[in-house]
């Protein structure tokens, strides 16, 4: 393994930087600026059973520090994600691919993992039971450790490819829901999905996007995130994934000593699409100024002592 090779489940990754889903497409779109080769992996497009249209529009609202989201899990649904975009995905991508899944019941989520499971190129599935832009499931399922760990026995039931759940920070005690999912079944900890969050249009005196509230995620997202990962770093025995308001090398090193073997970047691609390439250009460099030899000497560096 290199420097910045880190293990996540059980698979290696070149380093550790991995596009969020929702904000990097199904690669193909980005592998049109650069080789999309340089990341670790990256999760795909929240995939549902069937095809979801998403939210009604205006779905986006710019905030001083970030944005805030409503766009409620588009996507062609599982059959043409398997038909249509994974073969473009595959002429682009020669690595293992994450594959993010959602659901409104526990059957739904099985459902798609193991139509999923027989894809040779999906290495894990980041199972979202957080996402607060829809109705009747997403979030419903993060919220609740018991509900959490039925999600995660309906997948672990039908896939013997690691697990990781996707979490919400828009909860009481994170690393009760964390420690659930783990005695459940679960390869790993993704967290933090977005904050809920809203704006008000001062001219029509009315929310500015059309659900009202959505998914606010952005740079001010991270001393929340690093909290979150540093809790659930001690509370559970398995990996854990860091994103919420990276956007910087240095802050890629801080997840880390957080508890993160990993680490997505999210809103950053959209503001600027060379954000992960920029960021595993400069990992190096900022590991020779804090004097790190390899990324694995620092996961939970910051618990010691």
């Amino acid at each position: 393994m290199g420097r910045l090779s880190v293990d996540l489940c059980g698979i290696e990754l070149d380093n550790p930087i991995i596009p969020a889903s929702g904000t990097f497409g199904f690669g193909y779109e980005f592998a049109e600026l650069y080789d999309i080769n340089c990341l670790g992996t990256f999760s795909f497009k929240g995939t549902t059973k069937e095809p979801r249209f998403g939210n009604p529009t205006p779905r986006i609202a710019e905030c001083p520090a970030g944005l805030i989201n409503a766009v409620g899990l588009q996507n062609p649904g599982v059959e043409k994600v398997i038909s249509e975009e994974l073969p473009k995905l595959k002429s682009c991508f020669h690595k293992p691919v994450m594959a993010n899944v959602s659901g409104f019941a526990p059957e739904e989520y099985a459902y798609t993992c193991e139509k999923l499971d027989c894809e040779e190129q999906i290495g894990w599935f980041e199972v979202n039971i957080s996402c607060p832009n829809v109705h009747g499931g997403g979030m419903s399922f993060g919220t609740d450790p018991n509900a959490a760990a039925t999600v995660v026995k309906a997948v672990r039931a039908v896939t013997q490819k690691p697990i990781i759940i996707k979490l919400s920070p828009n909860v009481t005690d994170i690393a009760e829901i964390a420690k659930a999912c783990e005695a459940a079944g679960a390869d790993g900890i993704s967290l933090i999905n977005t904050l809920f969050g809203m704006r008000i249009d001062l001219k029509t005196k009315r929310p500015v996007i059309a659900n009202k509230m959505g998914g606010y995620s952005g740079p001010s997202l991270l001393p929340v995130a690093l909290r979150m990962v540093y809790q659930v770093y001690d509370a559970v025995q398995i990996p854990v994934m860091g994103l919420g308001g990276v956007s910087s090398a240095e802050d890629v090193i801080e997840m880390m000593l957080a508890g993160a073997t990993a680490v997505q970047i999210g809103s950053a691609n959209l503001v600027d699409p060379y954000a992960c390439k920029n960021i595993i250009d400069a990992l190096p460099q900022v590991m020779d100024r804090y004097g790190i030899n390899n990324l694995n000497e620092i996961i939970g560096g910051a618990h010691c002592g």
